[in-house]
This record gives C-alpha cells, sequence and structure tokens, in this order.
C-alpha cells in the first residue's frame, strides 16, 4: 500500500485580484520536488480570480423563497438532515435558516446550478460561502483544467520543477465499491457527477465512504481512486481554515455570517496549497511548518 505524507503551504488570504500563480510559486520555493503532487484550493482560486458574486444584490423569486422557507426549514430540519445523520448543533441551524439571506442565496443557486443543486443544504453546485466575507460566495471554476495546467507550467518554468497539479474542492465524493459518484457539477474523469441531492442524500444516508473531489489533474495521468486519496490527504493536512460552513465561520469570529470582514478572514492562516509526496518523509524543517 502507497504511503502518502502531506505539507500544508501556509500563504496570505488570497482576496480578488491576488494573482495566485504567483503566489503559489512564490509559497513553494525550497519546498517542492520533482513528482510532488500540489493540491490547490478551487475556492481560493475562484476568489483570487474574482469569480465571486455578493448575494446581497440579488433579488429571490417566489421559489427561491419557498426554497428557504419551507423546503430548508423543514425538509433538511426535520426529515433529509435527520437521514444523512446530521448532528444537532446543524439540524437547529437549519431549522432556523435565515429566509433573506437564505432566499438570495437559493436563487443563485437555481441560476447556476438548477433544481437539483438548489435543493441541496449547501454548497449547491459547488457554490460556497465559507471563507469568504460578508454576503459573497466563491462560484466553481468553468476552466479547472486549464487552471490546472496553467499552475503546473508555472511551477515548472519558475522553479524548474515537474510536478502533477490537482485543484480539488472540499465538498465530497463518495464511494461504493469502484464507483465514484459526487452531488457537485464537473468532477475529474472518473467521477460521475451532477447528481445533486440525489447523490449527496444517498452518499450520506448510508455512509459511504467520502473523500474531498478532484477537479482537474495535470502533469500525469492519475486514474480517479488514485486522485481520491491524494485530495483526501491534502483536506485533511489543510483543515477547514477560519470554518467548515458559514455559520462555523460566523462563530469563530462572533459576528453573524453577513458582518465577517476580509480583514477578519486576512488574520487567519491559509492554506490553499498542498504538498503531498508518496512515500518519503519531508525533512524536519518541512514538517516543523506543517
Amino acid at each position: 500500500m502507497v504511503k502518502y505524507y502531506a505539507l500544508a503551504v501556509t500563504t496570505k488570504y488570497w482576496r480578488p485580484k491576488t494573482s495566485y500563480l504567483y503566489e503559489i510559486g512564490e509559497a513553494l520555493k525550497k519546498r517542492v520536488k520533482n513528482g510532488d503532487f500540489v493540491v490547490v484550493s478551487e475556492k481560493a482560486i475562484s476568489t483570487a480570480a474574482g469569480n465571486i458574486i455578493d448575494e446581497n444584490k440579488i433579488i429571490p423569486t417566489v421559489n427561491s423563497k419557498f426554497l428557504a422557507v419551507f423546503w430548508m426549514k423543514f425538509m433538511w430540519g426535520y426529515f433529509l438532515g435527520v437521514i444523512c445523520h446530521f448532528g444537532h448543533r446543524l439540524l437547529f441551524r437549519l431549522r432556523e435558516y435565515p429566509i433573506e439571506m437564505g432566499s438570495r442565496h437559493k436563487q443563485v443557486a437555481l441560476w447556476r446550478g438548477g433544481l437539483l443543486q438548489a435543493l441541496m443544504f449547501g454548497s449547491e453546485g459547488g457554490i460556497d460561502g465559507s471563507n469568504l466575507p460578508y454576503a459573497y460566495v466563491s462560484l466553481p471554476l468553468n476552466d479547472a483544467q486549464q487552471v490546472a495546467e496553467q499552475i503546473r507550467q508555472q511551477i515548472q518554468s519558475k522553479l524548474n520543477k515537474r510536478v502533477t497539479v490537482i485543484v480539488v474542492d472540499t465538498d465530497k465524493t463518495y464511494t461504493f465499491r469502484n464507483f465514484h459518484f459526487t452531488p457537485r457539477p464537473k468532477a475529474m474523469k472518473g467521477i460521475h457527477s451532477n447528481g445533486g441531492v440525489v447523490s449527496y442524500v444517498v452518499g450520506k444516508s448510508v455512509k459511504l465512504r467520502r473523500r474531498s473531489t478532484p477537479l482537474a489533474v495535470a502533469g500525469c495521468p492519475l486514474d480517479a481512486e488514485t486522485a481520491l486519496t491524494i485530495a483526501n490527504v491534502a483536506d485533511r493536512a489543510r483543515g477547514p481554515g477560519a470554518g467548515a460552513t458559514v455559520w462555523d465561520m460566523a462563530a469563530r469570529f462572533n459576528v453573524s455570517p453577513t458582518e465577517v470582514s476580509w480583514n477578519m478572514l486576512s488574520e487567519i492562516n491559509h492554506k490553499p496549497i498542498v504538498i503531498v509526496r508518496r512515500e518519503g518523509a519531508f525533512t524536519r524543517q518541512q514538517n516543523s511548518e506543517n
């Protein structure tokens, strides 16, 4: 069985207009080696690229209000959440789901992901508000493969290192035997996607194995199982950042979800990049930086 070792690399918080290619090159100096896997967060890339939406500017429709009032509060809070083994705190939060802010969020989900995605309780269609301030949410990358290749080329040209780059999302992929599926759209080849709420409920309710979702691989071909294993190793090394959910993030700063600021998030250690290496160990210096 192949063993992997991971080093999560701390960087400044990537705000919009941050040159993530430059930041990745600088962060990996004297750390990355030939043959390494460089795992990069899709959300961090989307934020840096300005691929975000201010939901305060969204006008909800009747459909999105229905999803916020009935579907989230009652279906998820009392039925689907129980089936999916949610904890008491999350069930309580769903039962108190904010109608106004939630309606705007569901409107974005309907526009961007469609109904099966909007029926999710969070991360609808890869849309995510955690680790973002105010009412901003990040959108999924439309060109994850191209981005992964650009990052690989940057590392090769600036650092003269040949690596494999994997762009990942913390939304989970579920595995049944050799079959991999995820609720979010546009996963890498070998992972079945676009099932939306159906995939999520099936995966969570029967407690299938779940791992972060690799979206694109550049550098060397990887089968889905290997990419999922590496993504999972990287996710554990990276941690949740400011919080796994919008509610957790807000609780950390003791404010409401829409009161979290850019400056607050900049105070947190962010680890958008993880170096994963087969077998062998990192040096003591690298381990002390993890």
